[in-house]
């Protein structure tokens, strides 16, 4: 094995919950919990030199999630712990930034991972009557005090609700996805077979077992709570457009989007000295190559920066579409899904926009997420990274040795992660 080599190991996860469901009593600290001791504590020697922990949702108890949940799970707490943020590629940056770190200073094996606790949001108040209060606090007499009062704005008085909507643009992830299937010319039909596929491909990974070993049991939930066996195309092809109610064209529905989730993730990255200290039961991949990528927010689709890291990816390291066994994307919406691909397969956007002049071929969509994506498994912002490369991982461990996959995220902000993984 060689001591440059970097390796993600599957951990471990949560089930999946609708948001204000089984999970919503655990904040983002106690639905993380199971899931690190569960990693570090049925595994004698898989203690960690480092762990990245995130959440996308702020909270005011806490500013370094990480180290929180680090303490409160008992780990070592001479143990660095440190948190990250990048929308729905939270876990998956976890993991490049400790593999950046592994191989210096004693460190050789890391957790990472992520959560989201949405039945949890902390609700705070405007900043201008935050400000106010403050200053309110801070008079030393009644005269100050009287001076503040009348200088106080009714409008200012209200709560601050966190919205999931992009700050720069004053859109939703799923506005902006409605502008890029128009643009894409995206039906709602396929839309809703890429949704009826997730559904399909979940429902068969429960009855088959895959998803046992990856699940801790929470709050009574073995496993997922979204994937349906009873939905079909005439159920998908009812459900109202969510983003787009107005103009008659809208083809996002609550369907064919990754609904609002509860849930936490964990995921082993290692050196190959690090590996050696995990159980040899534990699924593992090589970490080849890796890839942030971004996109104007205000000219080109907000979802769109991973048919940009993609094709770049792919092409320094001398492969095309068709030499992936494995591809595990994101799907927040399907119509992102379908965008994404499209803009793969056009040889002008490959030229033009991703600077690739490389033919890589056609996309092999049977390939794609064997057991299910967000659509049908649910998507907690900070833990979907650490969810789709495990689930990744031990894919492409079942698969002949040399078979590759990749795994691909969106993220707002115009944001894009995506890795190359290896079976060894």
């Amino acid at each position: 094995m060689n001591a440059h080599e970097l390796w993600l190991a599957a951990g471990l996860r949560t089930p999946f919950a609708r948001v204000d469901g089984p999970l919503a009593r655990l904040d983002a600290v106690e639905l993380s919990l199971p899931v690190v001791r569960a990693m570090t504590g049925s595994q004698s020697n898989a203690k960690p030199d480092l762990v990245v922990w995130g959440t996308v949702i702020p909270n005011l108890g806490y500013s370094n999630i990480a180290r929180e949940v680090h303490i409160e799970a008992g780990l070592d707490q001479t143990i660095p712990a440190f948190s990250t943020v990048l929308a729905c590629s939270t876990s998956m940056v976890a993991a490049f930034e400790a593999a950046g770190m592994l191989g210096h200073g004693g460190k050789e094996l890391a957790l990472v991972g992520g959560v989201e606790s949405m039945s949890r949001v902390q609700i705070g108040l405007s900043q201008n009557f935050s400000d106010w209060l403050r200053r309110f606090s801070q008079a030393r007499s009644m005269a100050q005090r009287l001076v503040l009062f009348k200088n106080l704005r009714a409008r200012d008085i209200r709560l601050h609700i966190l919205a999931v909507a992009n700050r720069a643009t004053g859109k939703s992830m799923g506005e902006h996805c409605e502008e890029m299937a128009k643009s894409w010319n995206i039906a709602r039909e396929r839309q809703d077979r890429i949704a009826l596929a997730s559904h399909e491909k979940a429902i068969a990974g429960q009855k088959s077992g895959f998803f046992d070993d990856l699940i801790v049991p929470v709050e009574g939930m073995s496993r997922d709570g979204f994937p349906r066996a009873d939905t079909n195309l005439e159920r998908l092809a009812k459900l109202q457009p969510a983003f787009d109610r107005k103009s008659g064209k809208g083809t996002i529905t609550a369907g064919n989007a990754s609904p609002l989730t509860d849930g936490a993730a964990g995921l082993w990255v290692a050196t190959g000295a690090g590996l050696e200290r995990l159980p040899g039961s534990v699924p593992r991949a090589r970490l080849v190559d890796w890839e942030v990528a971004a996109v104007n927010v205000f000219t080109e689709g907000l979802l769109m920066a991973p048919a940009y890291a993609i094709p770049r990816m792919l092409a320094r390291n001398g492969l095309v579409y068709g030499d992936i066994a494995l591809w595990e994307i994101h799907e927040a919406f399907a119509a992102q899904v379908l965008c994404n691909v499209a803009a793969l397969e056009s040889a002008d956007f490959r030229r033009d926009k991703a600077r690739v002049e490389a033919d890589l071929g056609a996309f092999p969509w049977e390939r794609l997420n064997p057991h299910g994506g967000s659509v049908a498994l649910g998507h907690p912002f900070g833990a979907t990274g650490a969810r789709i490369l495990s689930q990744a991982v031990k894919e492409l461990a079942a698969m002949p040795r040399g078979s590759r996959a990749v795994v691909s995220i969106c993220a707002d902000g115009g944001l894009g992660t995506v890795a190359l993984l290896q079976a060894e």
